[in-house]
């Protein structure tokens, strides 16, 4: 079956996942079939779509005949054989029991198409057992998506022991259609991916604390100021319902050892019942105060534990060839929020220092936890997981550019020009690798308080990739899929930086170099600039971020028209759509341009890196974004910018933030 064959999607499971999931078939323009054990529950699943529906019109991301029409797909049903009879795919959303499941799938395989394929939600039941309580396992795969599925980009697909490598080719086109990520598990291993490194260290942090070394607030302090996670492990724990946790851990125990043996810490809230914001009370008093975190508790013991557990969790997966690192990357940072993925992060904070940290926990506590894998001694002795690969950055900040000129202003503003104006300043696969390089030089410049990205010359920012350097490289679909993974992988590490980003755009911006400028925090432009996702006219789509933030900026109708006409817009058109912050005269715009990003320099940098964390973290989840703001608001009245900032106002000054 191709992914055009597919007319009917079936969801099993009304609940808050089910529901999701077929909200975003129906988007997707698949004829839905929702069902559920109860008219009950799947009325108020279909309700919930319906809401759903009606608050993103309200917001302009759909009109309210494109909601109306998506609604109309849905049909709720509790009759088993009415739900499945005519199904192109059926993904089972129901609760996380094998007794509940099998009984899904028996009563399910009576009346579904000999060629229909089943995907499993299951977020850690083995897929090879689940296939094997059906008589298609080959026709059987997990789709993995992440709570809620409407917002959340990121959907594992995982391969059976069984499956067909073209039913995970067809889950993985049915995700993209849906407007999400898909990553490959390549493996069924006992938590895919994400809860194969999220739920070890929500487990660490709690052994941490069991054995007395910390306290929560220093464990969260640093995982959320120090490390840069959305939240720390104990807020996260209570934010997912620590008795998940819970179970997840008790099976990964069974499946692989006592490594993961749930501290006492989780042990003890689930027997008192304390199960997180669902119950009032978890690790944080949620019915007073909830989680009140420090911007100044973090600890570098802390800091190196928890990363030290993550890329020992990252080297097991890649040991048992269950994902690369490219991918358990990508997932870890789509589907748990991370400003960068696991394995970065260890390379950065340096591998032989996580190898050393495991080593000596191992030594003085005999822990099956700590114990490194063989595949983390060899990574460290290869210099880290992206030495000597097309991926690894330079942490050198003396590299030799050949596309970019980086540099980093007087008054501290990280100037990154993409330096091919012979070529429209257009993006090529090693101008990417030098960006990448470039975003960690400037991120581990303790001057550079902002970034300001141009072109150089006064023609483009940049016409877009570079068509011809890539079609001359042939037109191989896994390479040109490769390529575009790499340059979203890029532009959102750009998007991620913690500090402000601002594109100068003086001629040209275009394709590829619109899609990059998306990614910055502000826009300002020269007047005679010229705009436009003009990938249609070439047969293609942007594909390094295009569909999935242009909508964010000016709306997705606009962002349609924009995309699916492949017109170009002059800049006040531009800054009317609202995809600009400032529209200035060509002969002003280096000044201005300049100015702007030097203005944000001096500003405020925890405060900054705060916002747009916060920002972030909303556009998934509405009530995390709070969550952060928050605690940040909170932390950041103890800074020193914050005495800065309040004396330098009494004085009618302006305030020199030092970040501390």
């Amino acid at each position: 079956m191709r992914l055009a064959d597919v007319d009917q999607v079936t969801v099993l499971g009304a609940g808050n996942m089910g529901h999701g999931i077929a909200e975003l078939a129906a988007l997707a323009g698949y004829e839905v079939r929702m069902r559920d054990i109860t008219e009950e529950f799947v009325h108020n699943g279909y309700e919930r779509i319906e809401w759903s529906l009606g608050k993103l019109a309200e917001k302009d991301r759909l009109t309210d005949a494109e909601a109306e029409a998506a609604l109309d797909r849905v049909t709720p049903l509790v009759d088993v054989e009415a739900a499945v009879e005519d199904a192109d795919v059926v993904i089972e959303a129901v609760p996380e029991t094998l007794e509940i499941k099998t009984d899904v799938y028996t009563e399910v395989e009576r009346y579904a198409p000999e060629d229909a394929v089943f995907a499993s939600n299951t977020s850690s039941i083995s897929i090879t057992d689940l296939s094997e309580l059906t008589d298609r396992p080959a026709r059987f795969c997990g789709m993995h998506f992440f709570n809620p599925p409407v917002r959340m980009e990121l959907v594992e697909v995982i391969a059976g022991a069984h499956t067909d490598p073209d039913v995970l080719e067809l889950i993985e086109g049915l995700a993209e259609s849906f407007g999400k990520t898909p990553v490959r598990v390549r493996k069924d291993s006992p938590g895919f991916i994400v809860n194969r490194v999220l739920v070890p260290l929500l487990n660490e942090a709690a052994w941490i604390v069991n054995d007395g070394d910390a306290t929560m607030a220093a464990v969260d302090s640093t995982a959320t100021f120090d490390i840069g996670l959305p939240m720390g492990p104990f807020e996260l724990a209570d934010r997912i319902g620590i008795d998940v946790a819970y179970h997840v851990l008790k099976y990964l125990q069974e499946e692989l050892g006592d490594a993961y043996r749930p501290s006492p810490l989780i042990v003890e809230r689930v027997e008192a019942d304390e199960l997180g914001r669902k119950s009032d009370v978890g690790f944080y008093d949620y019915e007073n105060d909830g989680a009140t975190i420090p911007a100044d508790a973090g600890d570098d013991t802390i800091r190196h534990r928890l990363l030290a557990v993550m890329a020992n969790e990252v080297a097991g997966l890649i040991e048992r060839d269950v994902a690369d690192v490219e991918a358990i990357d990508e997932a870890v940072t789509l589907g748990a929020g991370f400003p960068q993925g696991p394995a970065r992060l260890a390379d950065e904070a340096g591998i032989g220092m996580v190898l050393e940290v495991l080593r000596d926990r191992y030594e003085k506590t005999g822990a099956d936890r700590y114990r490194p894998t063989d595949e983390l001694i060899e990574t460290a002795d290869r210099g880290g997981f992206y030495a000597n690969s097309d991926d690894a950055a330079d942490p050198d900040p003396g590299t030799n550019y050949e596309t970019l000129d980086v540099r980093v202003t007087d008054e501290g503003v990280g100037r990154v020009t993409i330096d091919r104006p012979h070529r429209m300043n257009t993006i090529t696969e090693d101008l990417l690798t030098e960006f990448d390089a470039a975003i960690d030089e400037l991120a581990a410049n303790d001057d550079a308080r902002a970034v300001l990205v141009t072109g150089a010359g006064d023609r483009a920012f940049s016409a877009g990739a570079d068509v011809q350097s890539i079609a001359a490289g042939g037109a191989d679909p896994i390479e040109i899929t490769e390529l575009s993974k790499r340059g979203q992988e890029v532009f959102g590490r750009l998007e991620r930086i913690d500090m402000p980003v601002v594109a100068g755009i003086d001629g040209y911006c275009l394709g590829g170099g619109m899609e990059l400028a998306a990614t910055a925090d502000i826009r300002i432009a020269s007047a005679g600039s010229e705009f436009g996702q003009t990938e249609h006219n070439l047969g293609i789509m942007p594909g390094w971020g295009g569909t999935q933030r242009l909508p964010r900026i000016v709306g997705e109708g606009r962002a349609k028209e924009i995309i699916l006409t492949a017109d170009r817009y002059d800049a006040e058109t531009m800054a009317e759509y609202g995809f600009l912050n400032e529209v200035v005269d060509p002969g002003d715009f280096e000044d201005r341009s300049i100015a702007f990003a030097a203005d944000l320099a001096a500003g405020p940098p925890i405060a900054q890196r705060y916002t747009k964390r916060a920002i972030h973290a909303g556009r998934t989840d509405a009530e995390a974004g709070l969550a952060v703001e928050a605690q940040a608001f909170g932390q950041l009245m103890s800074t020193e910018d914050v005495m800065t900032g309040m004396t330098a106002f009494m004085s009618d000054e302006e305030p020199e933030f030092e970040g501390k």
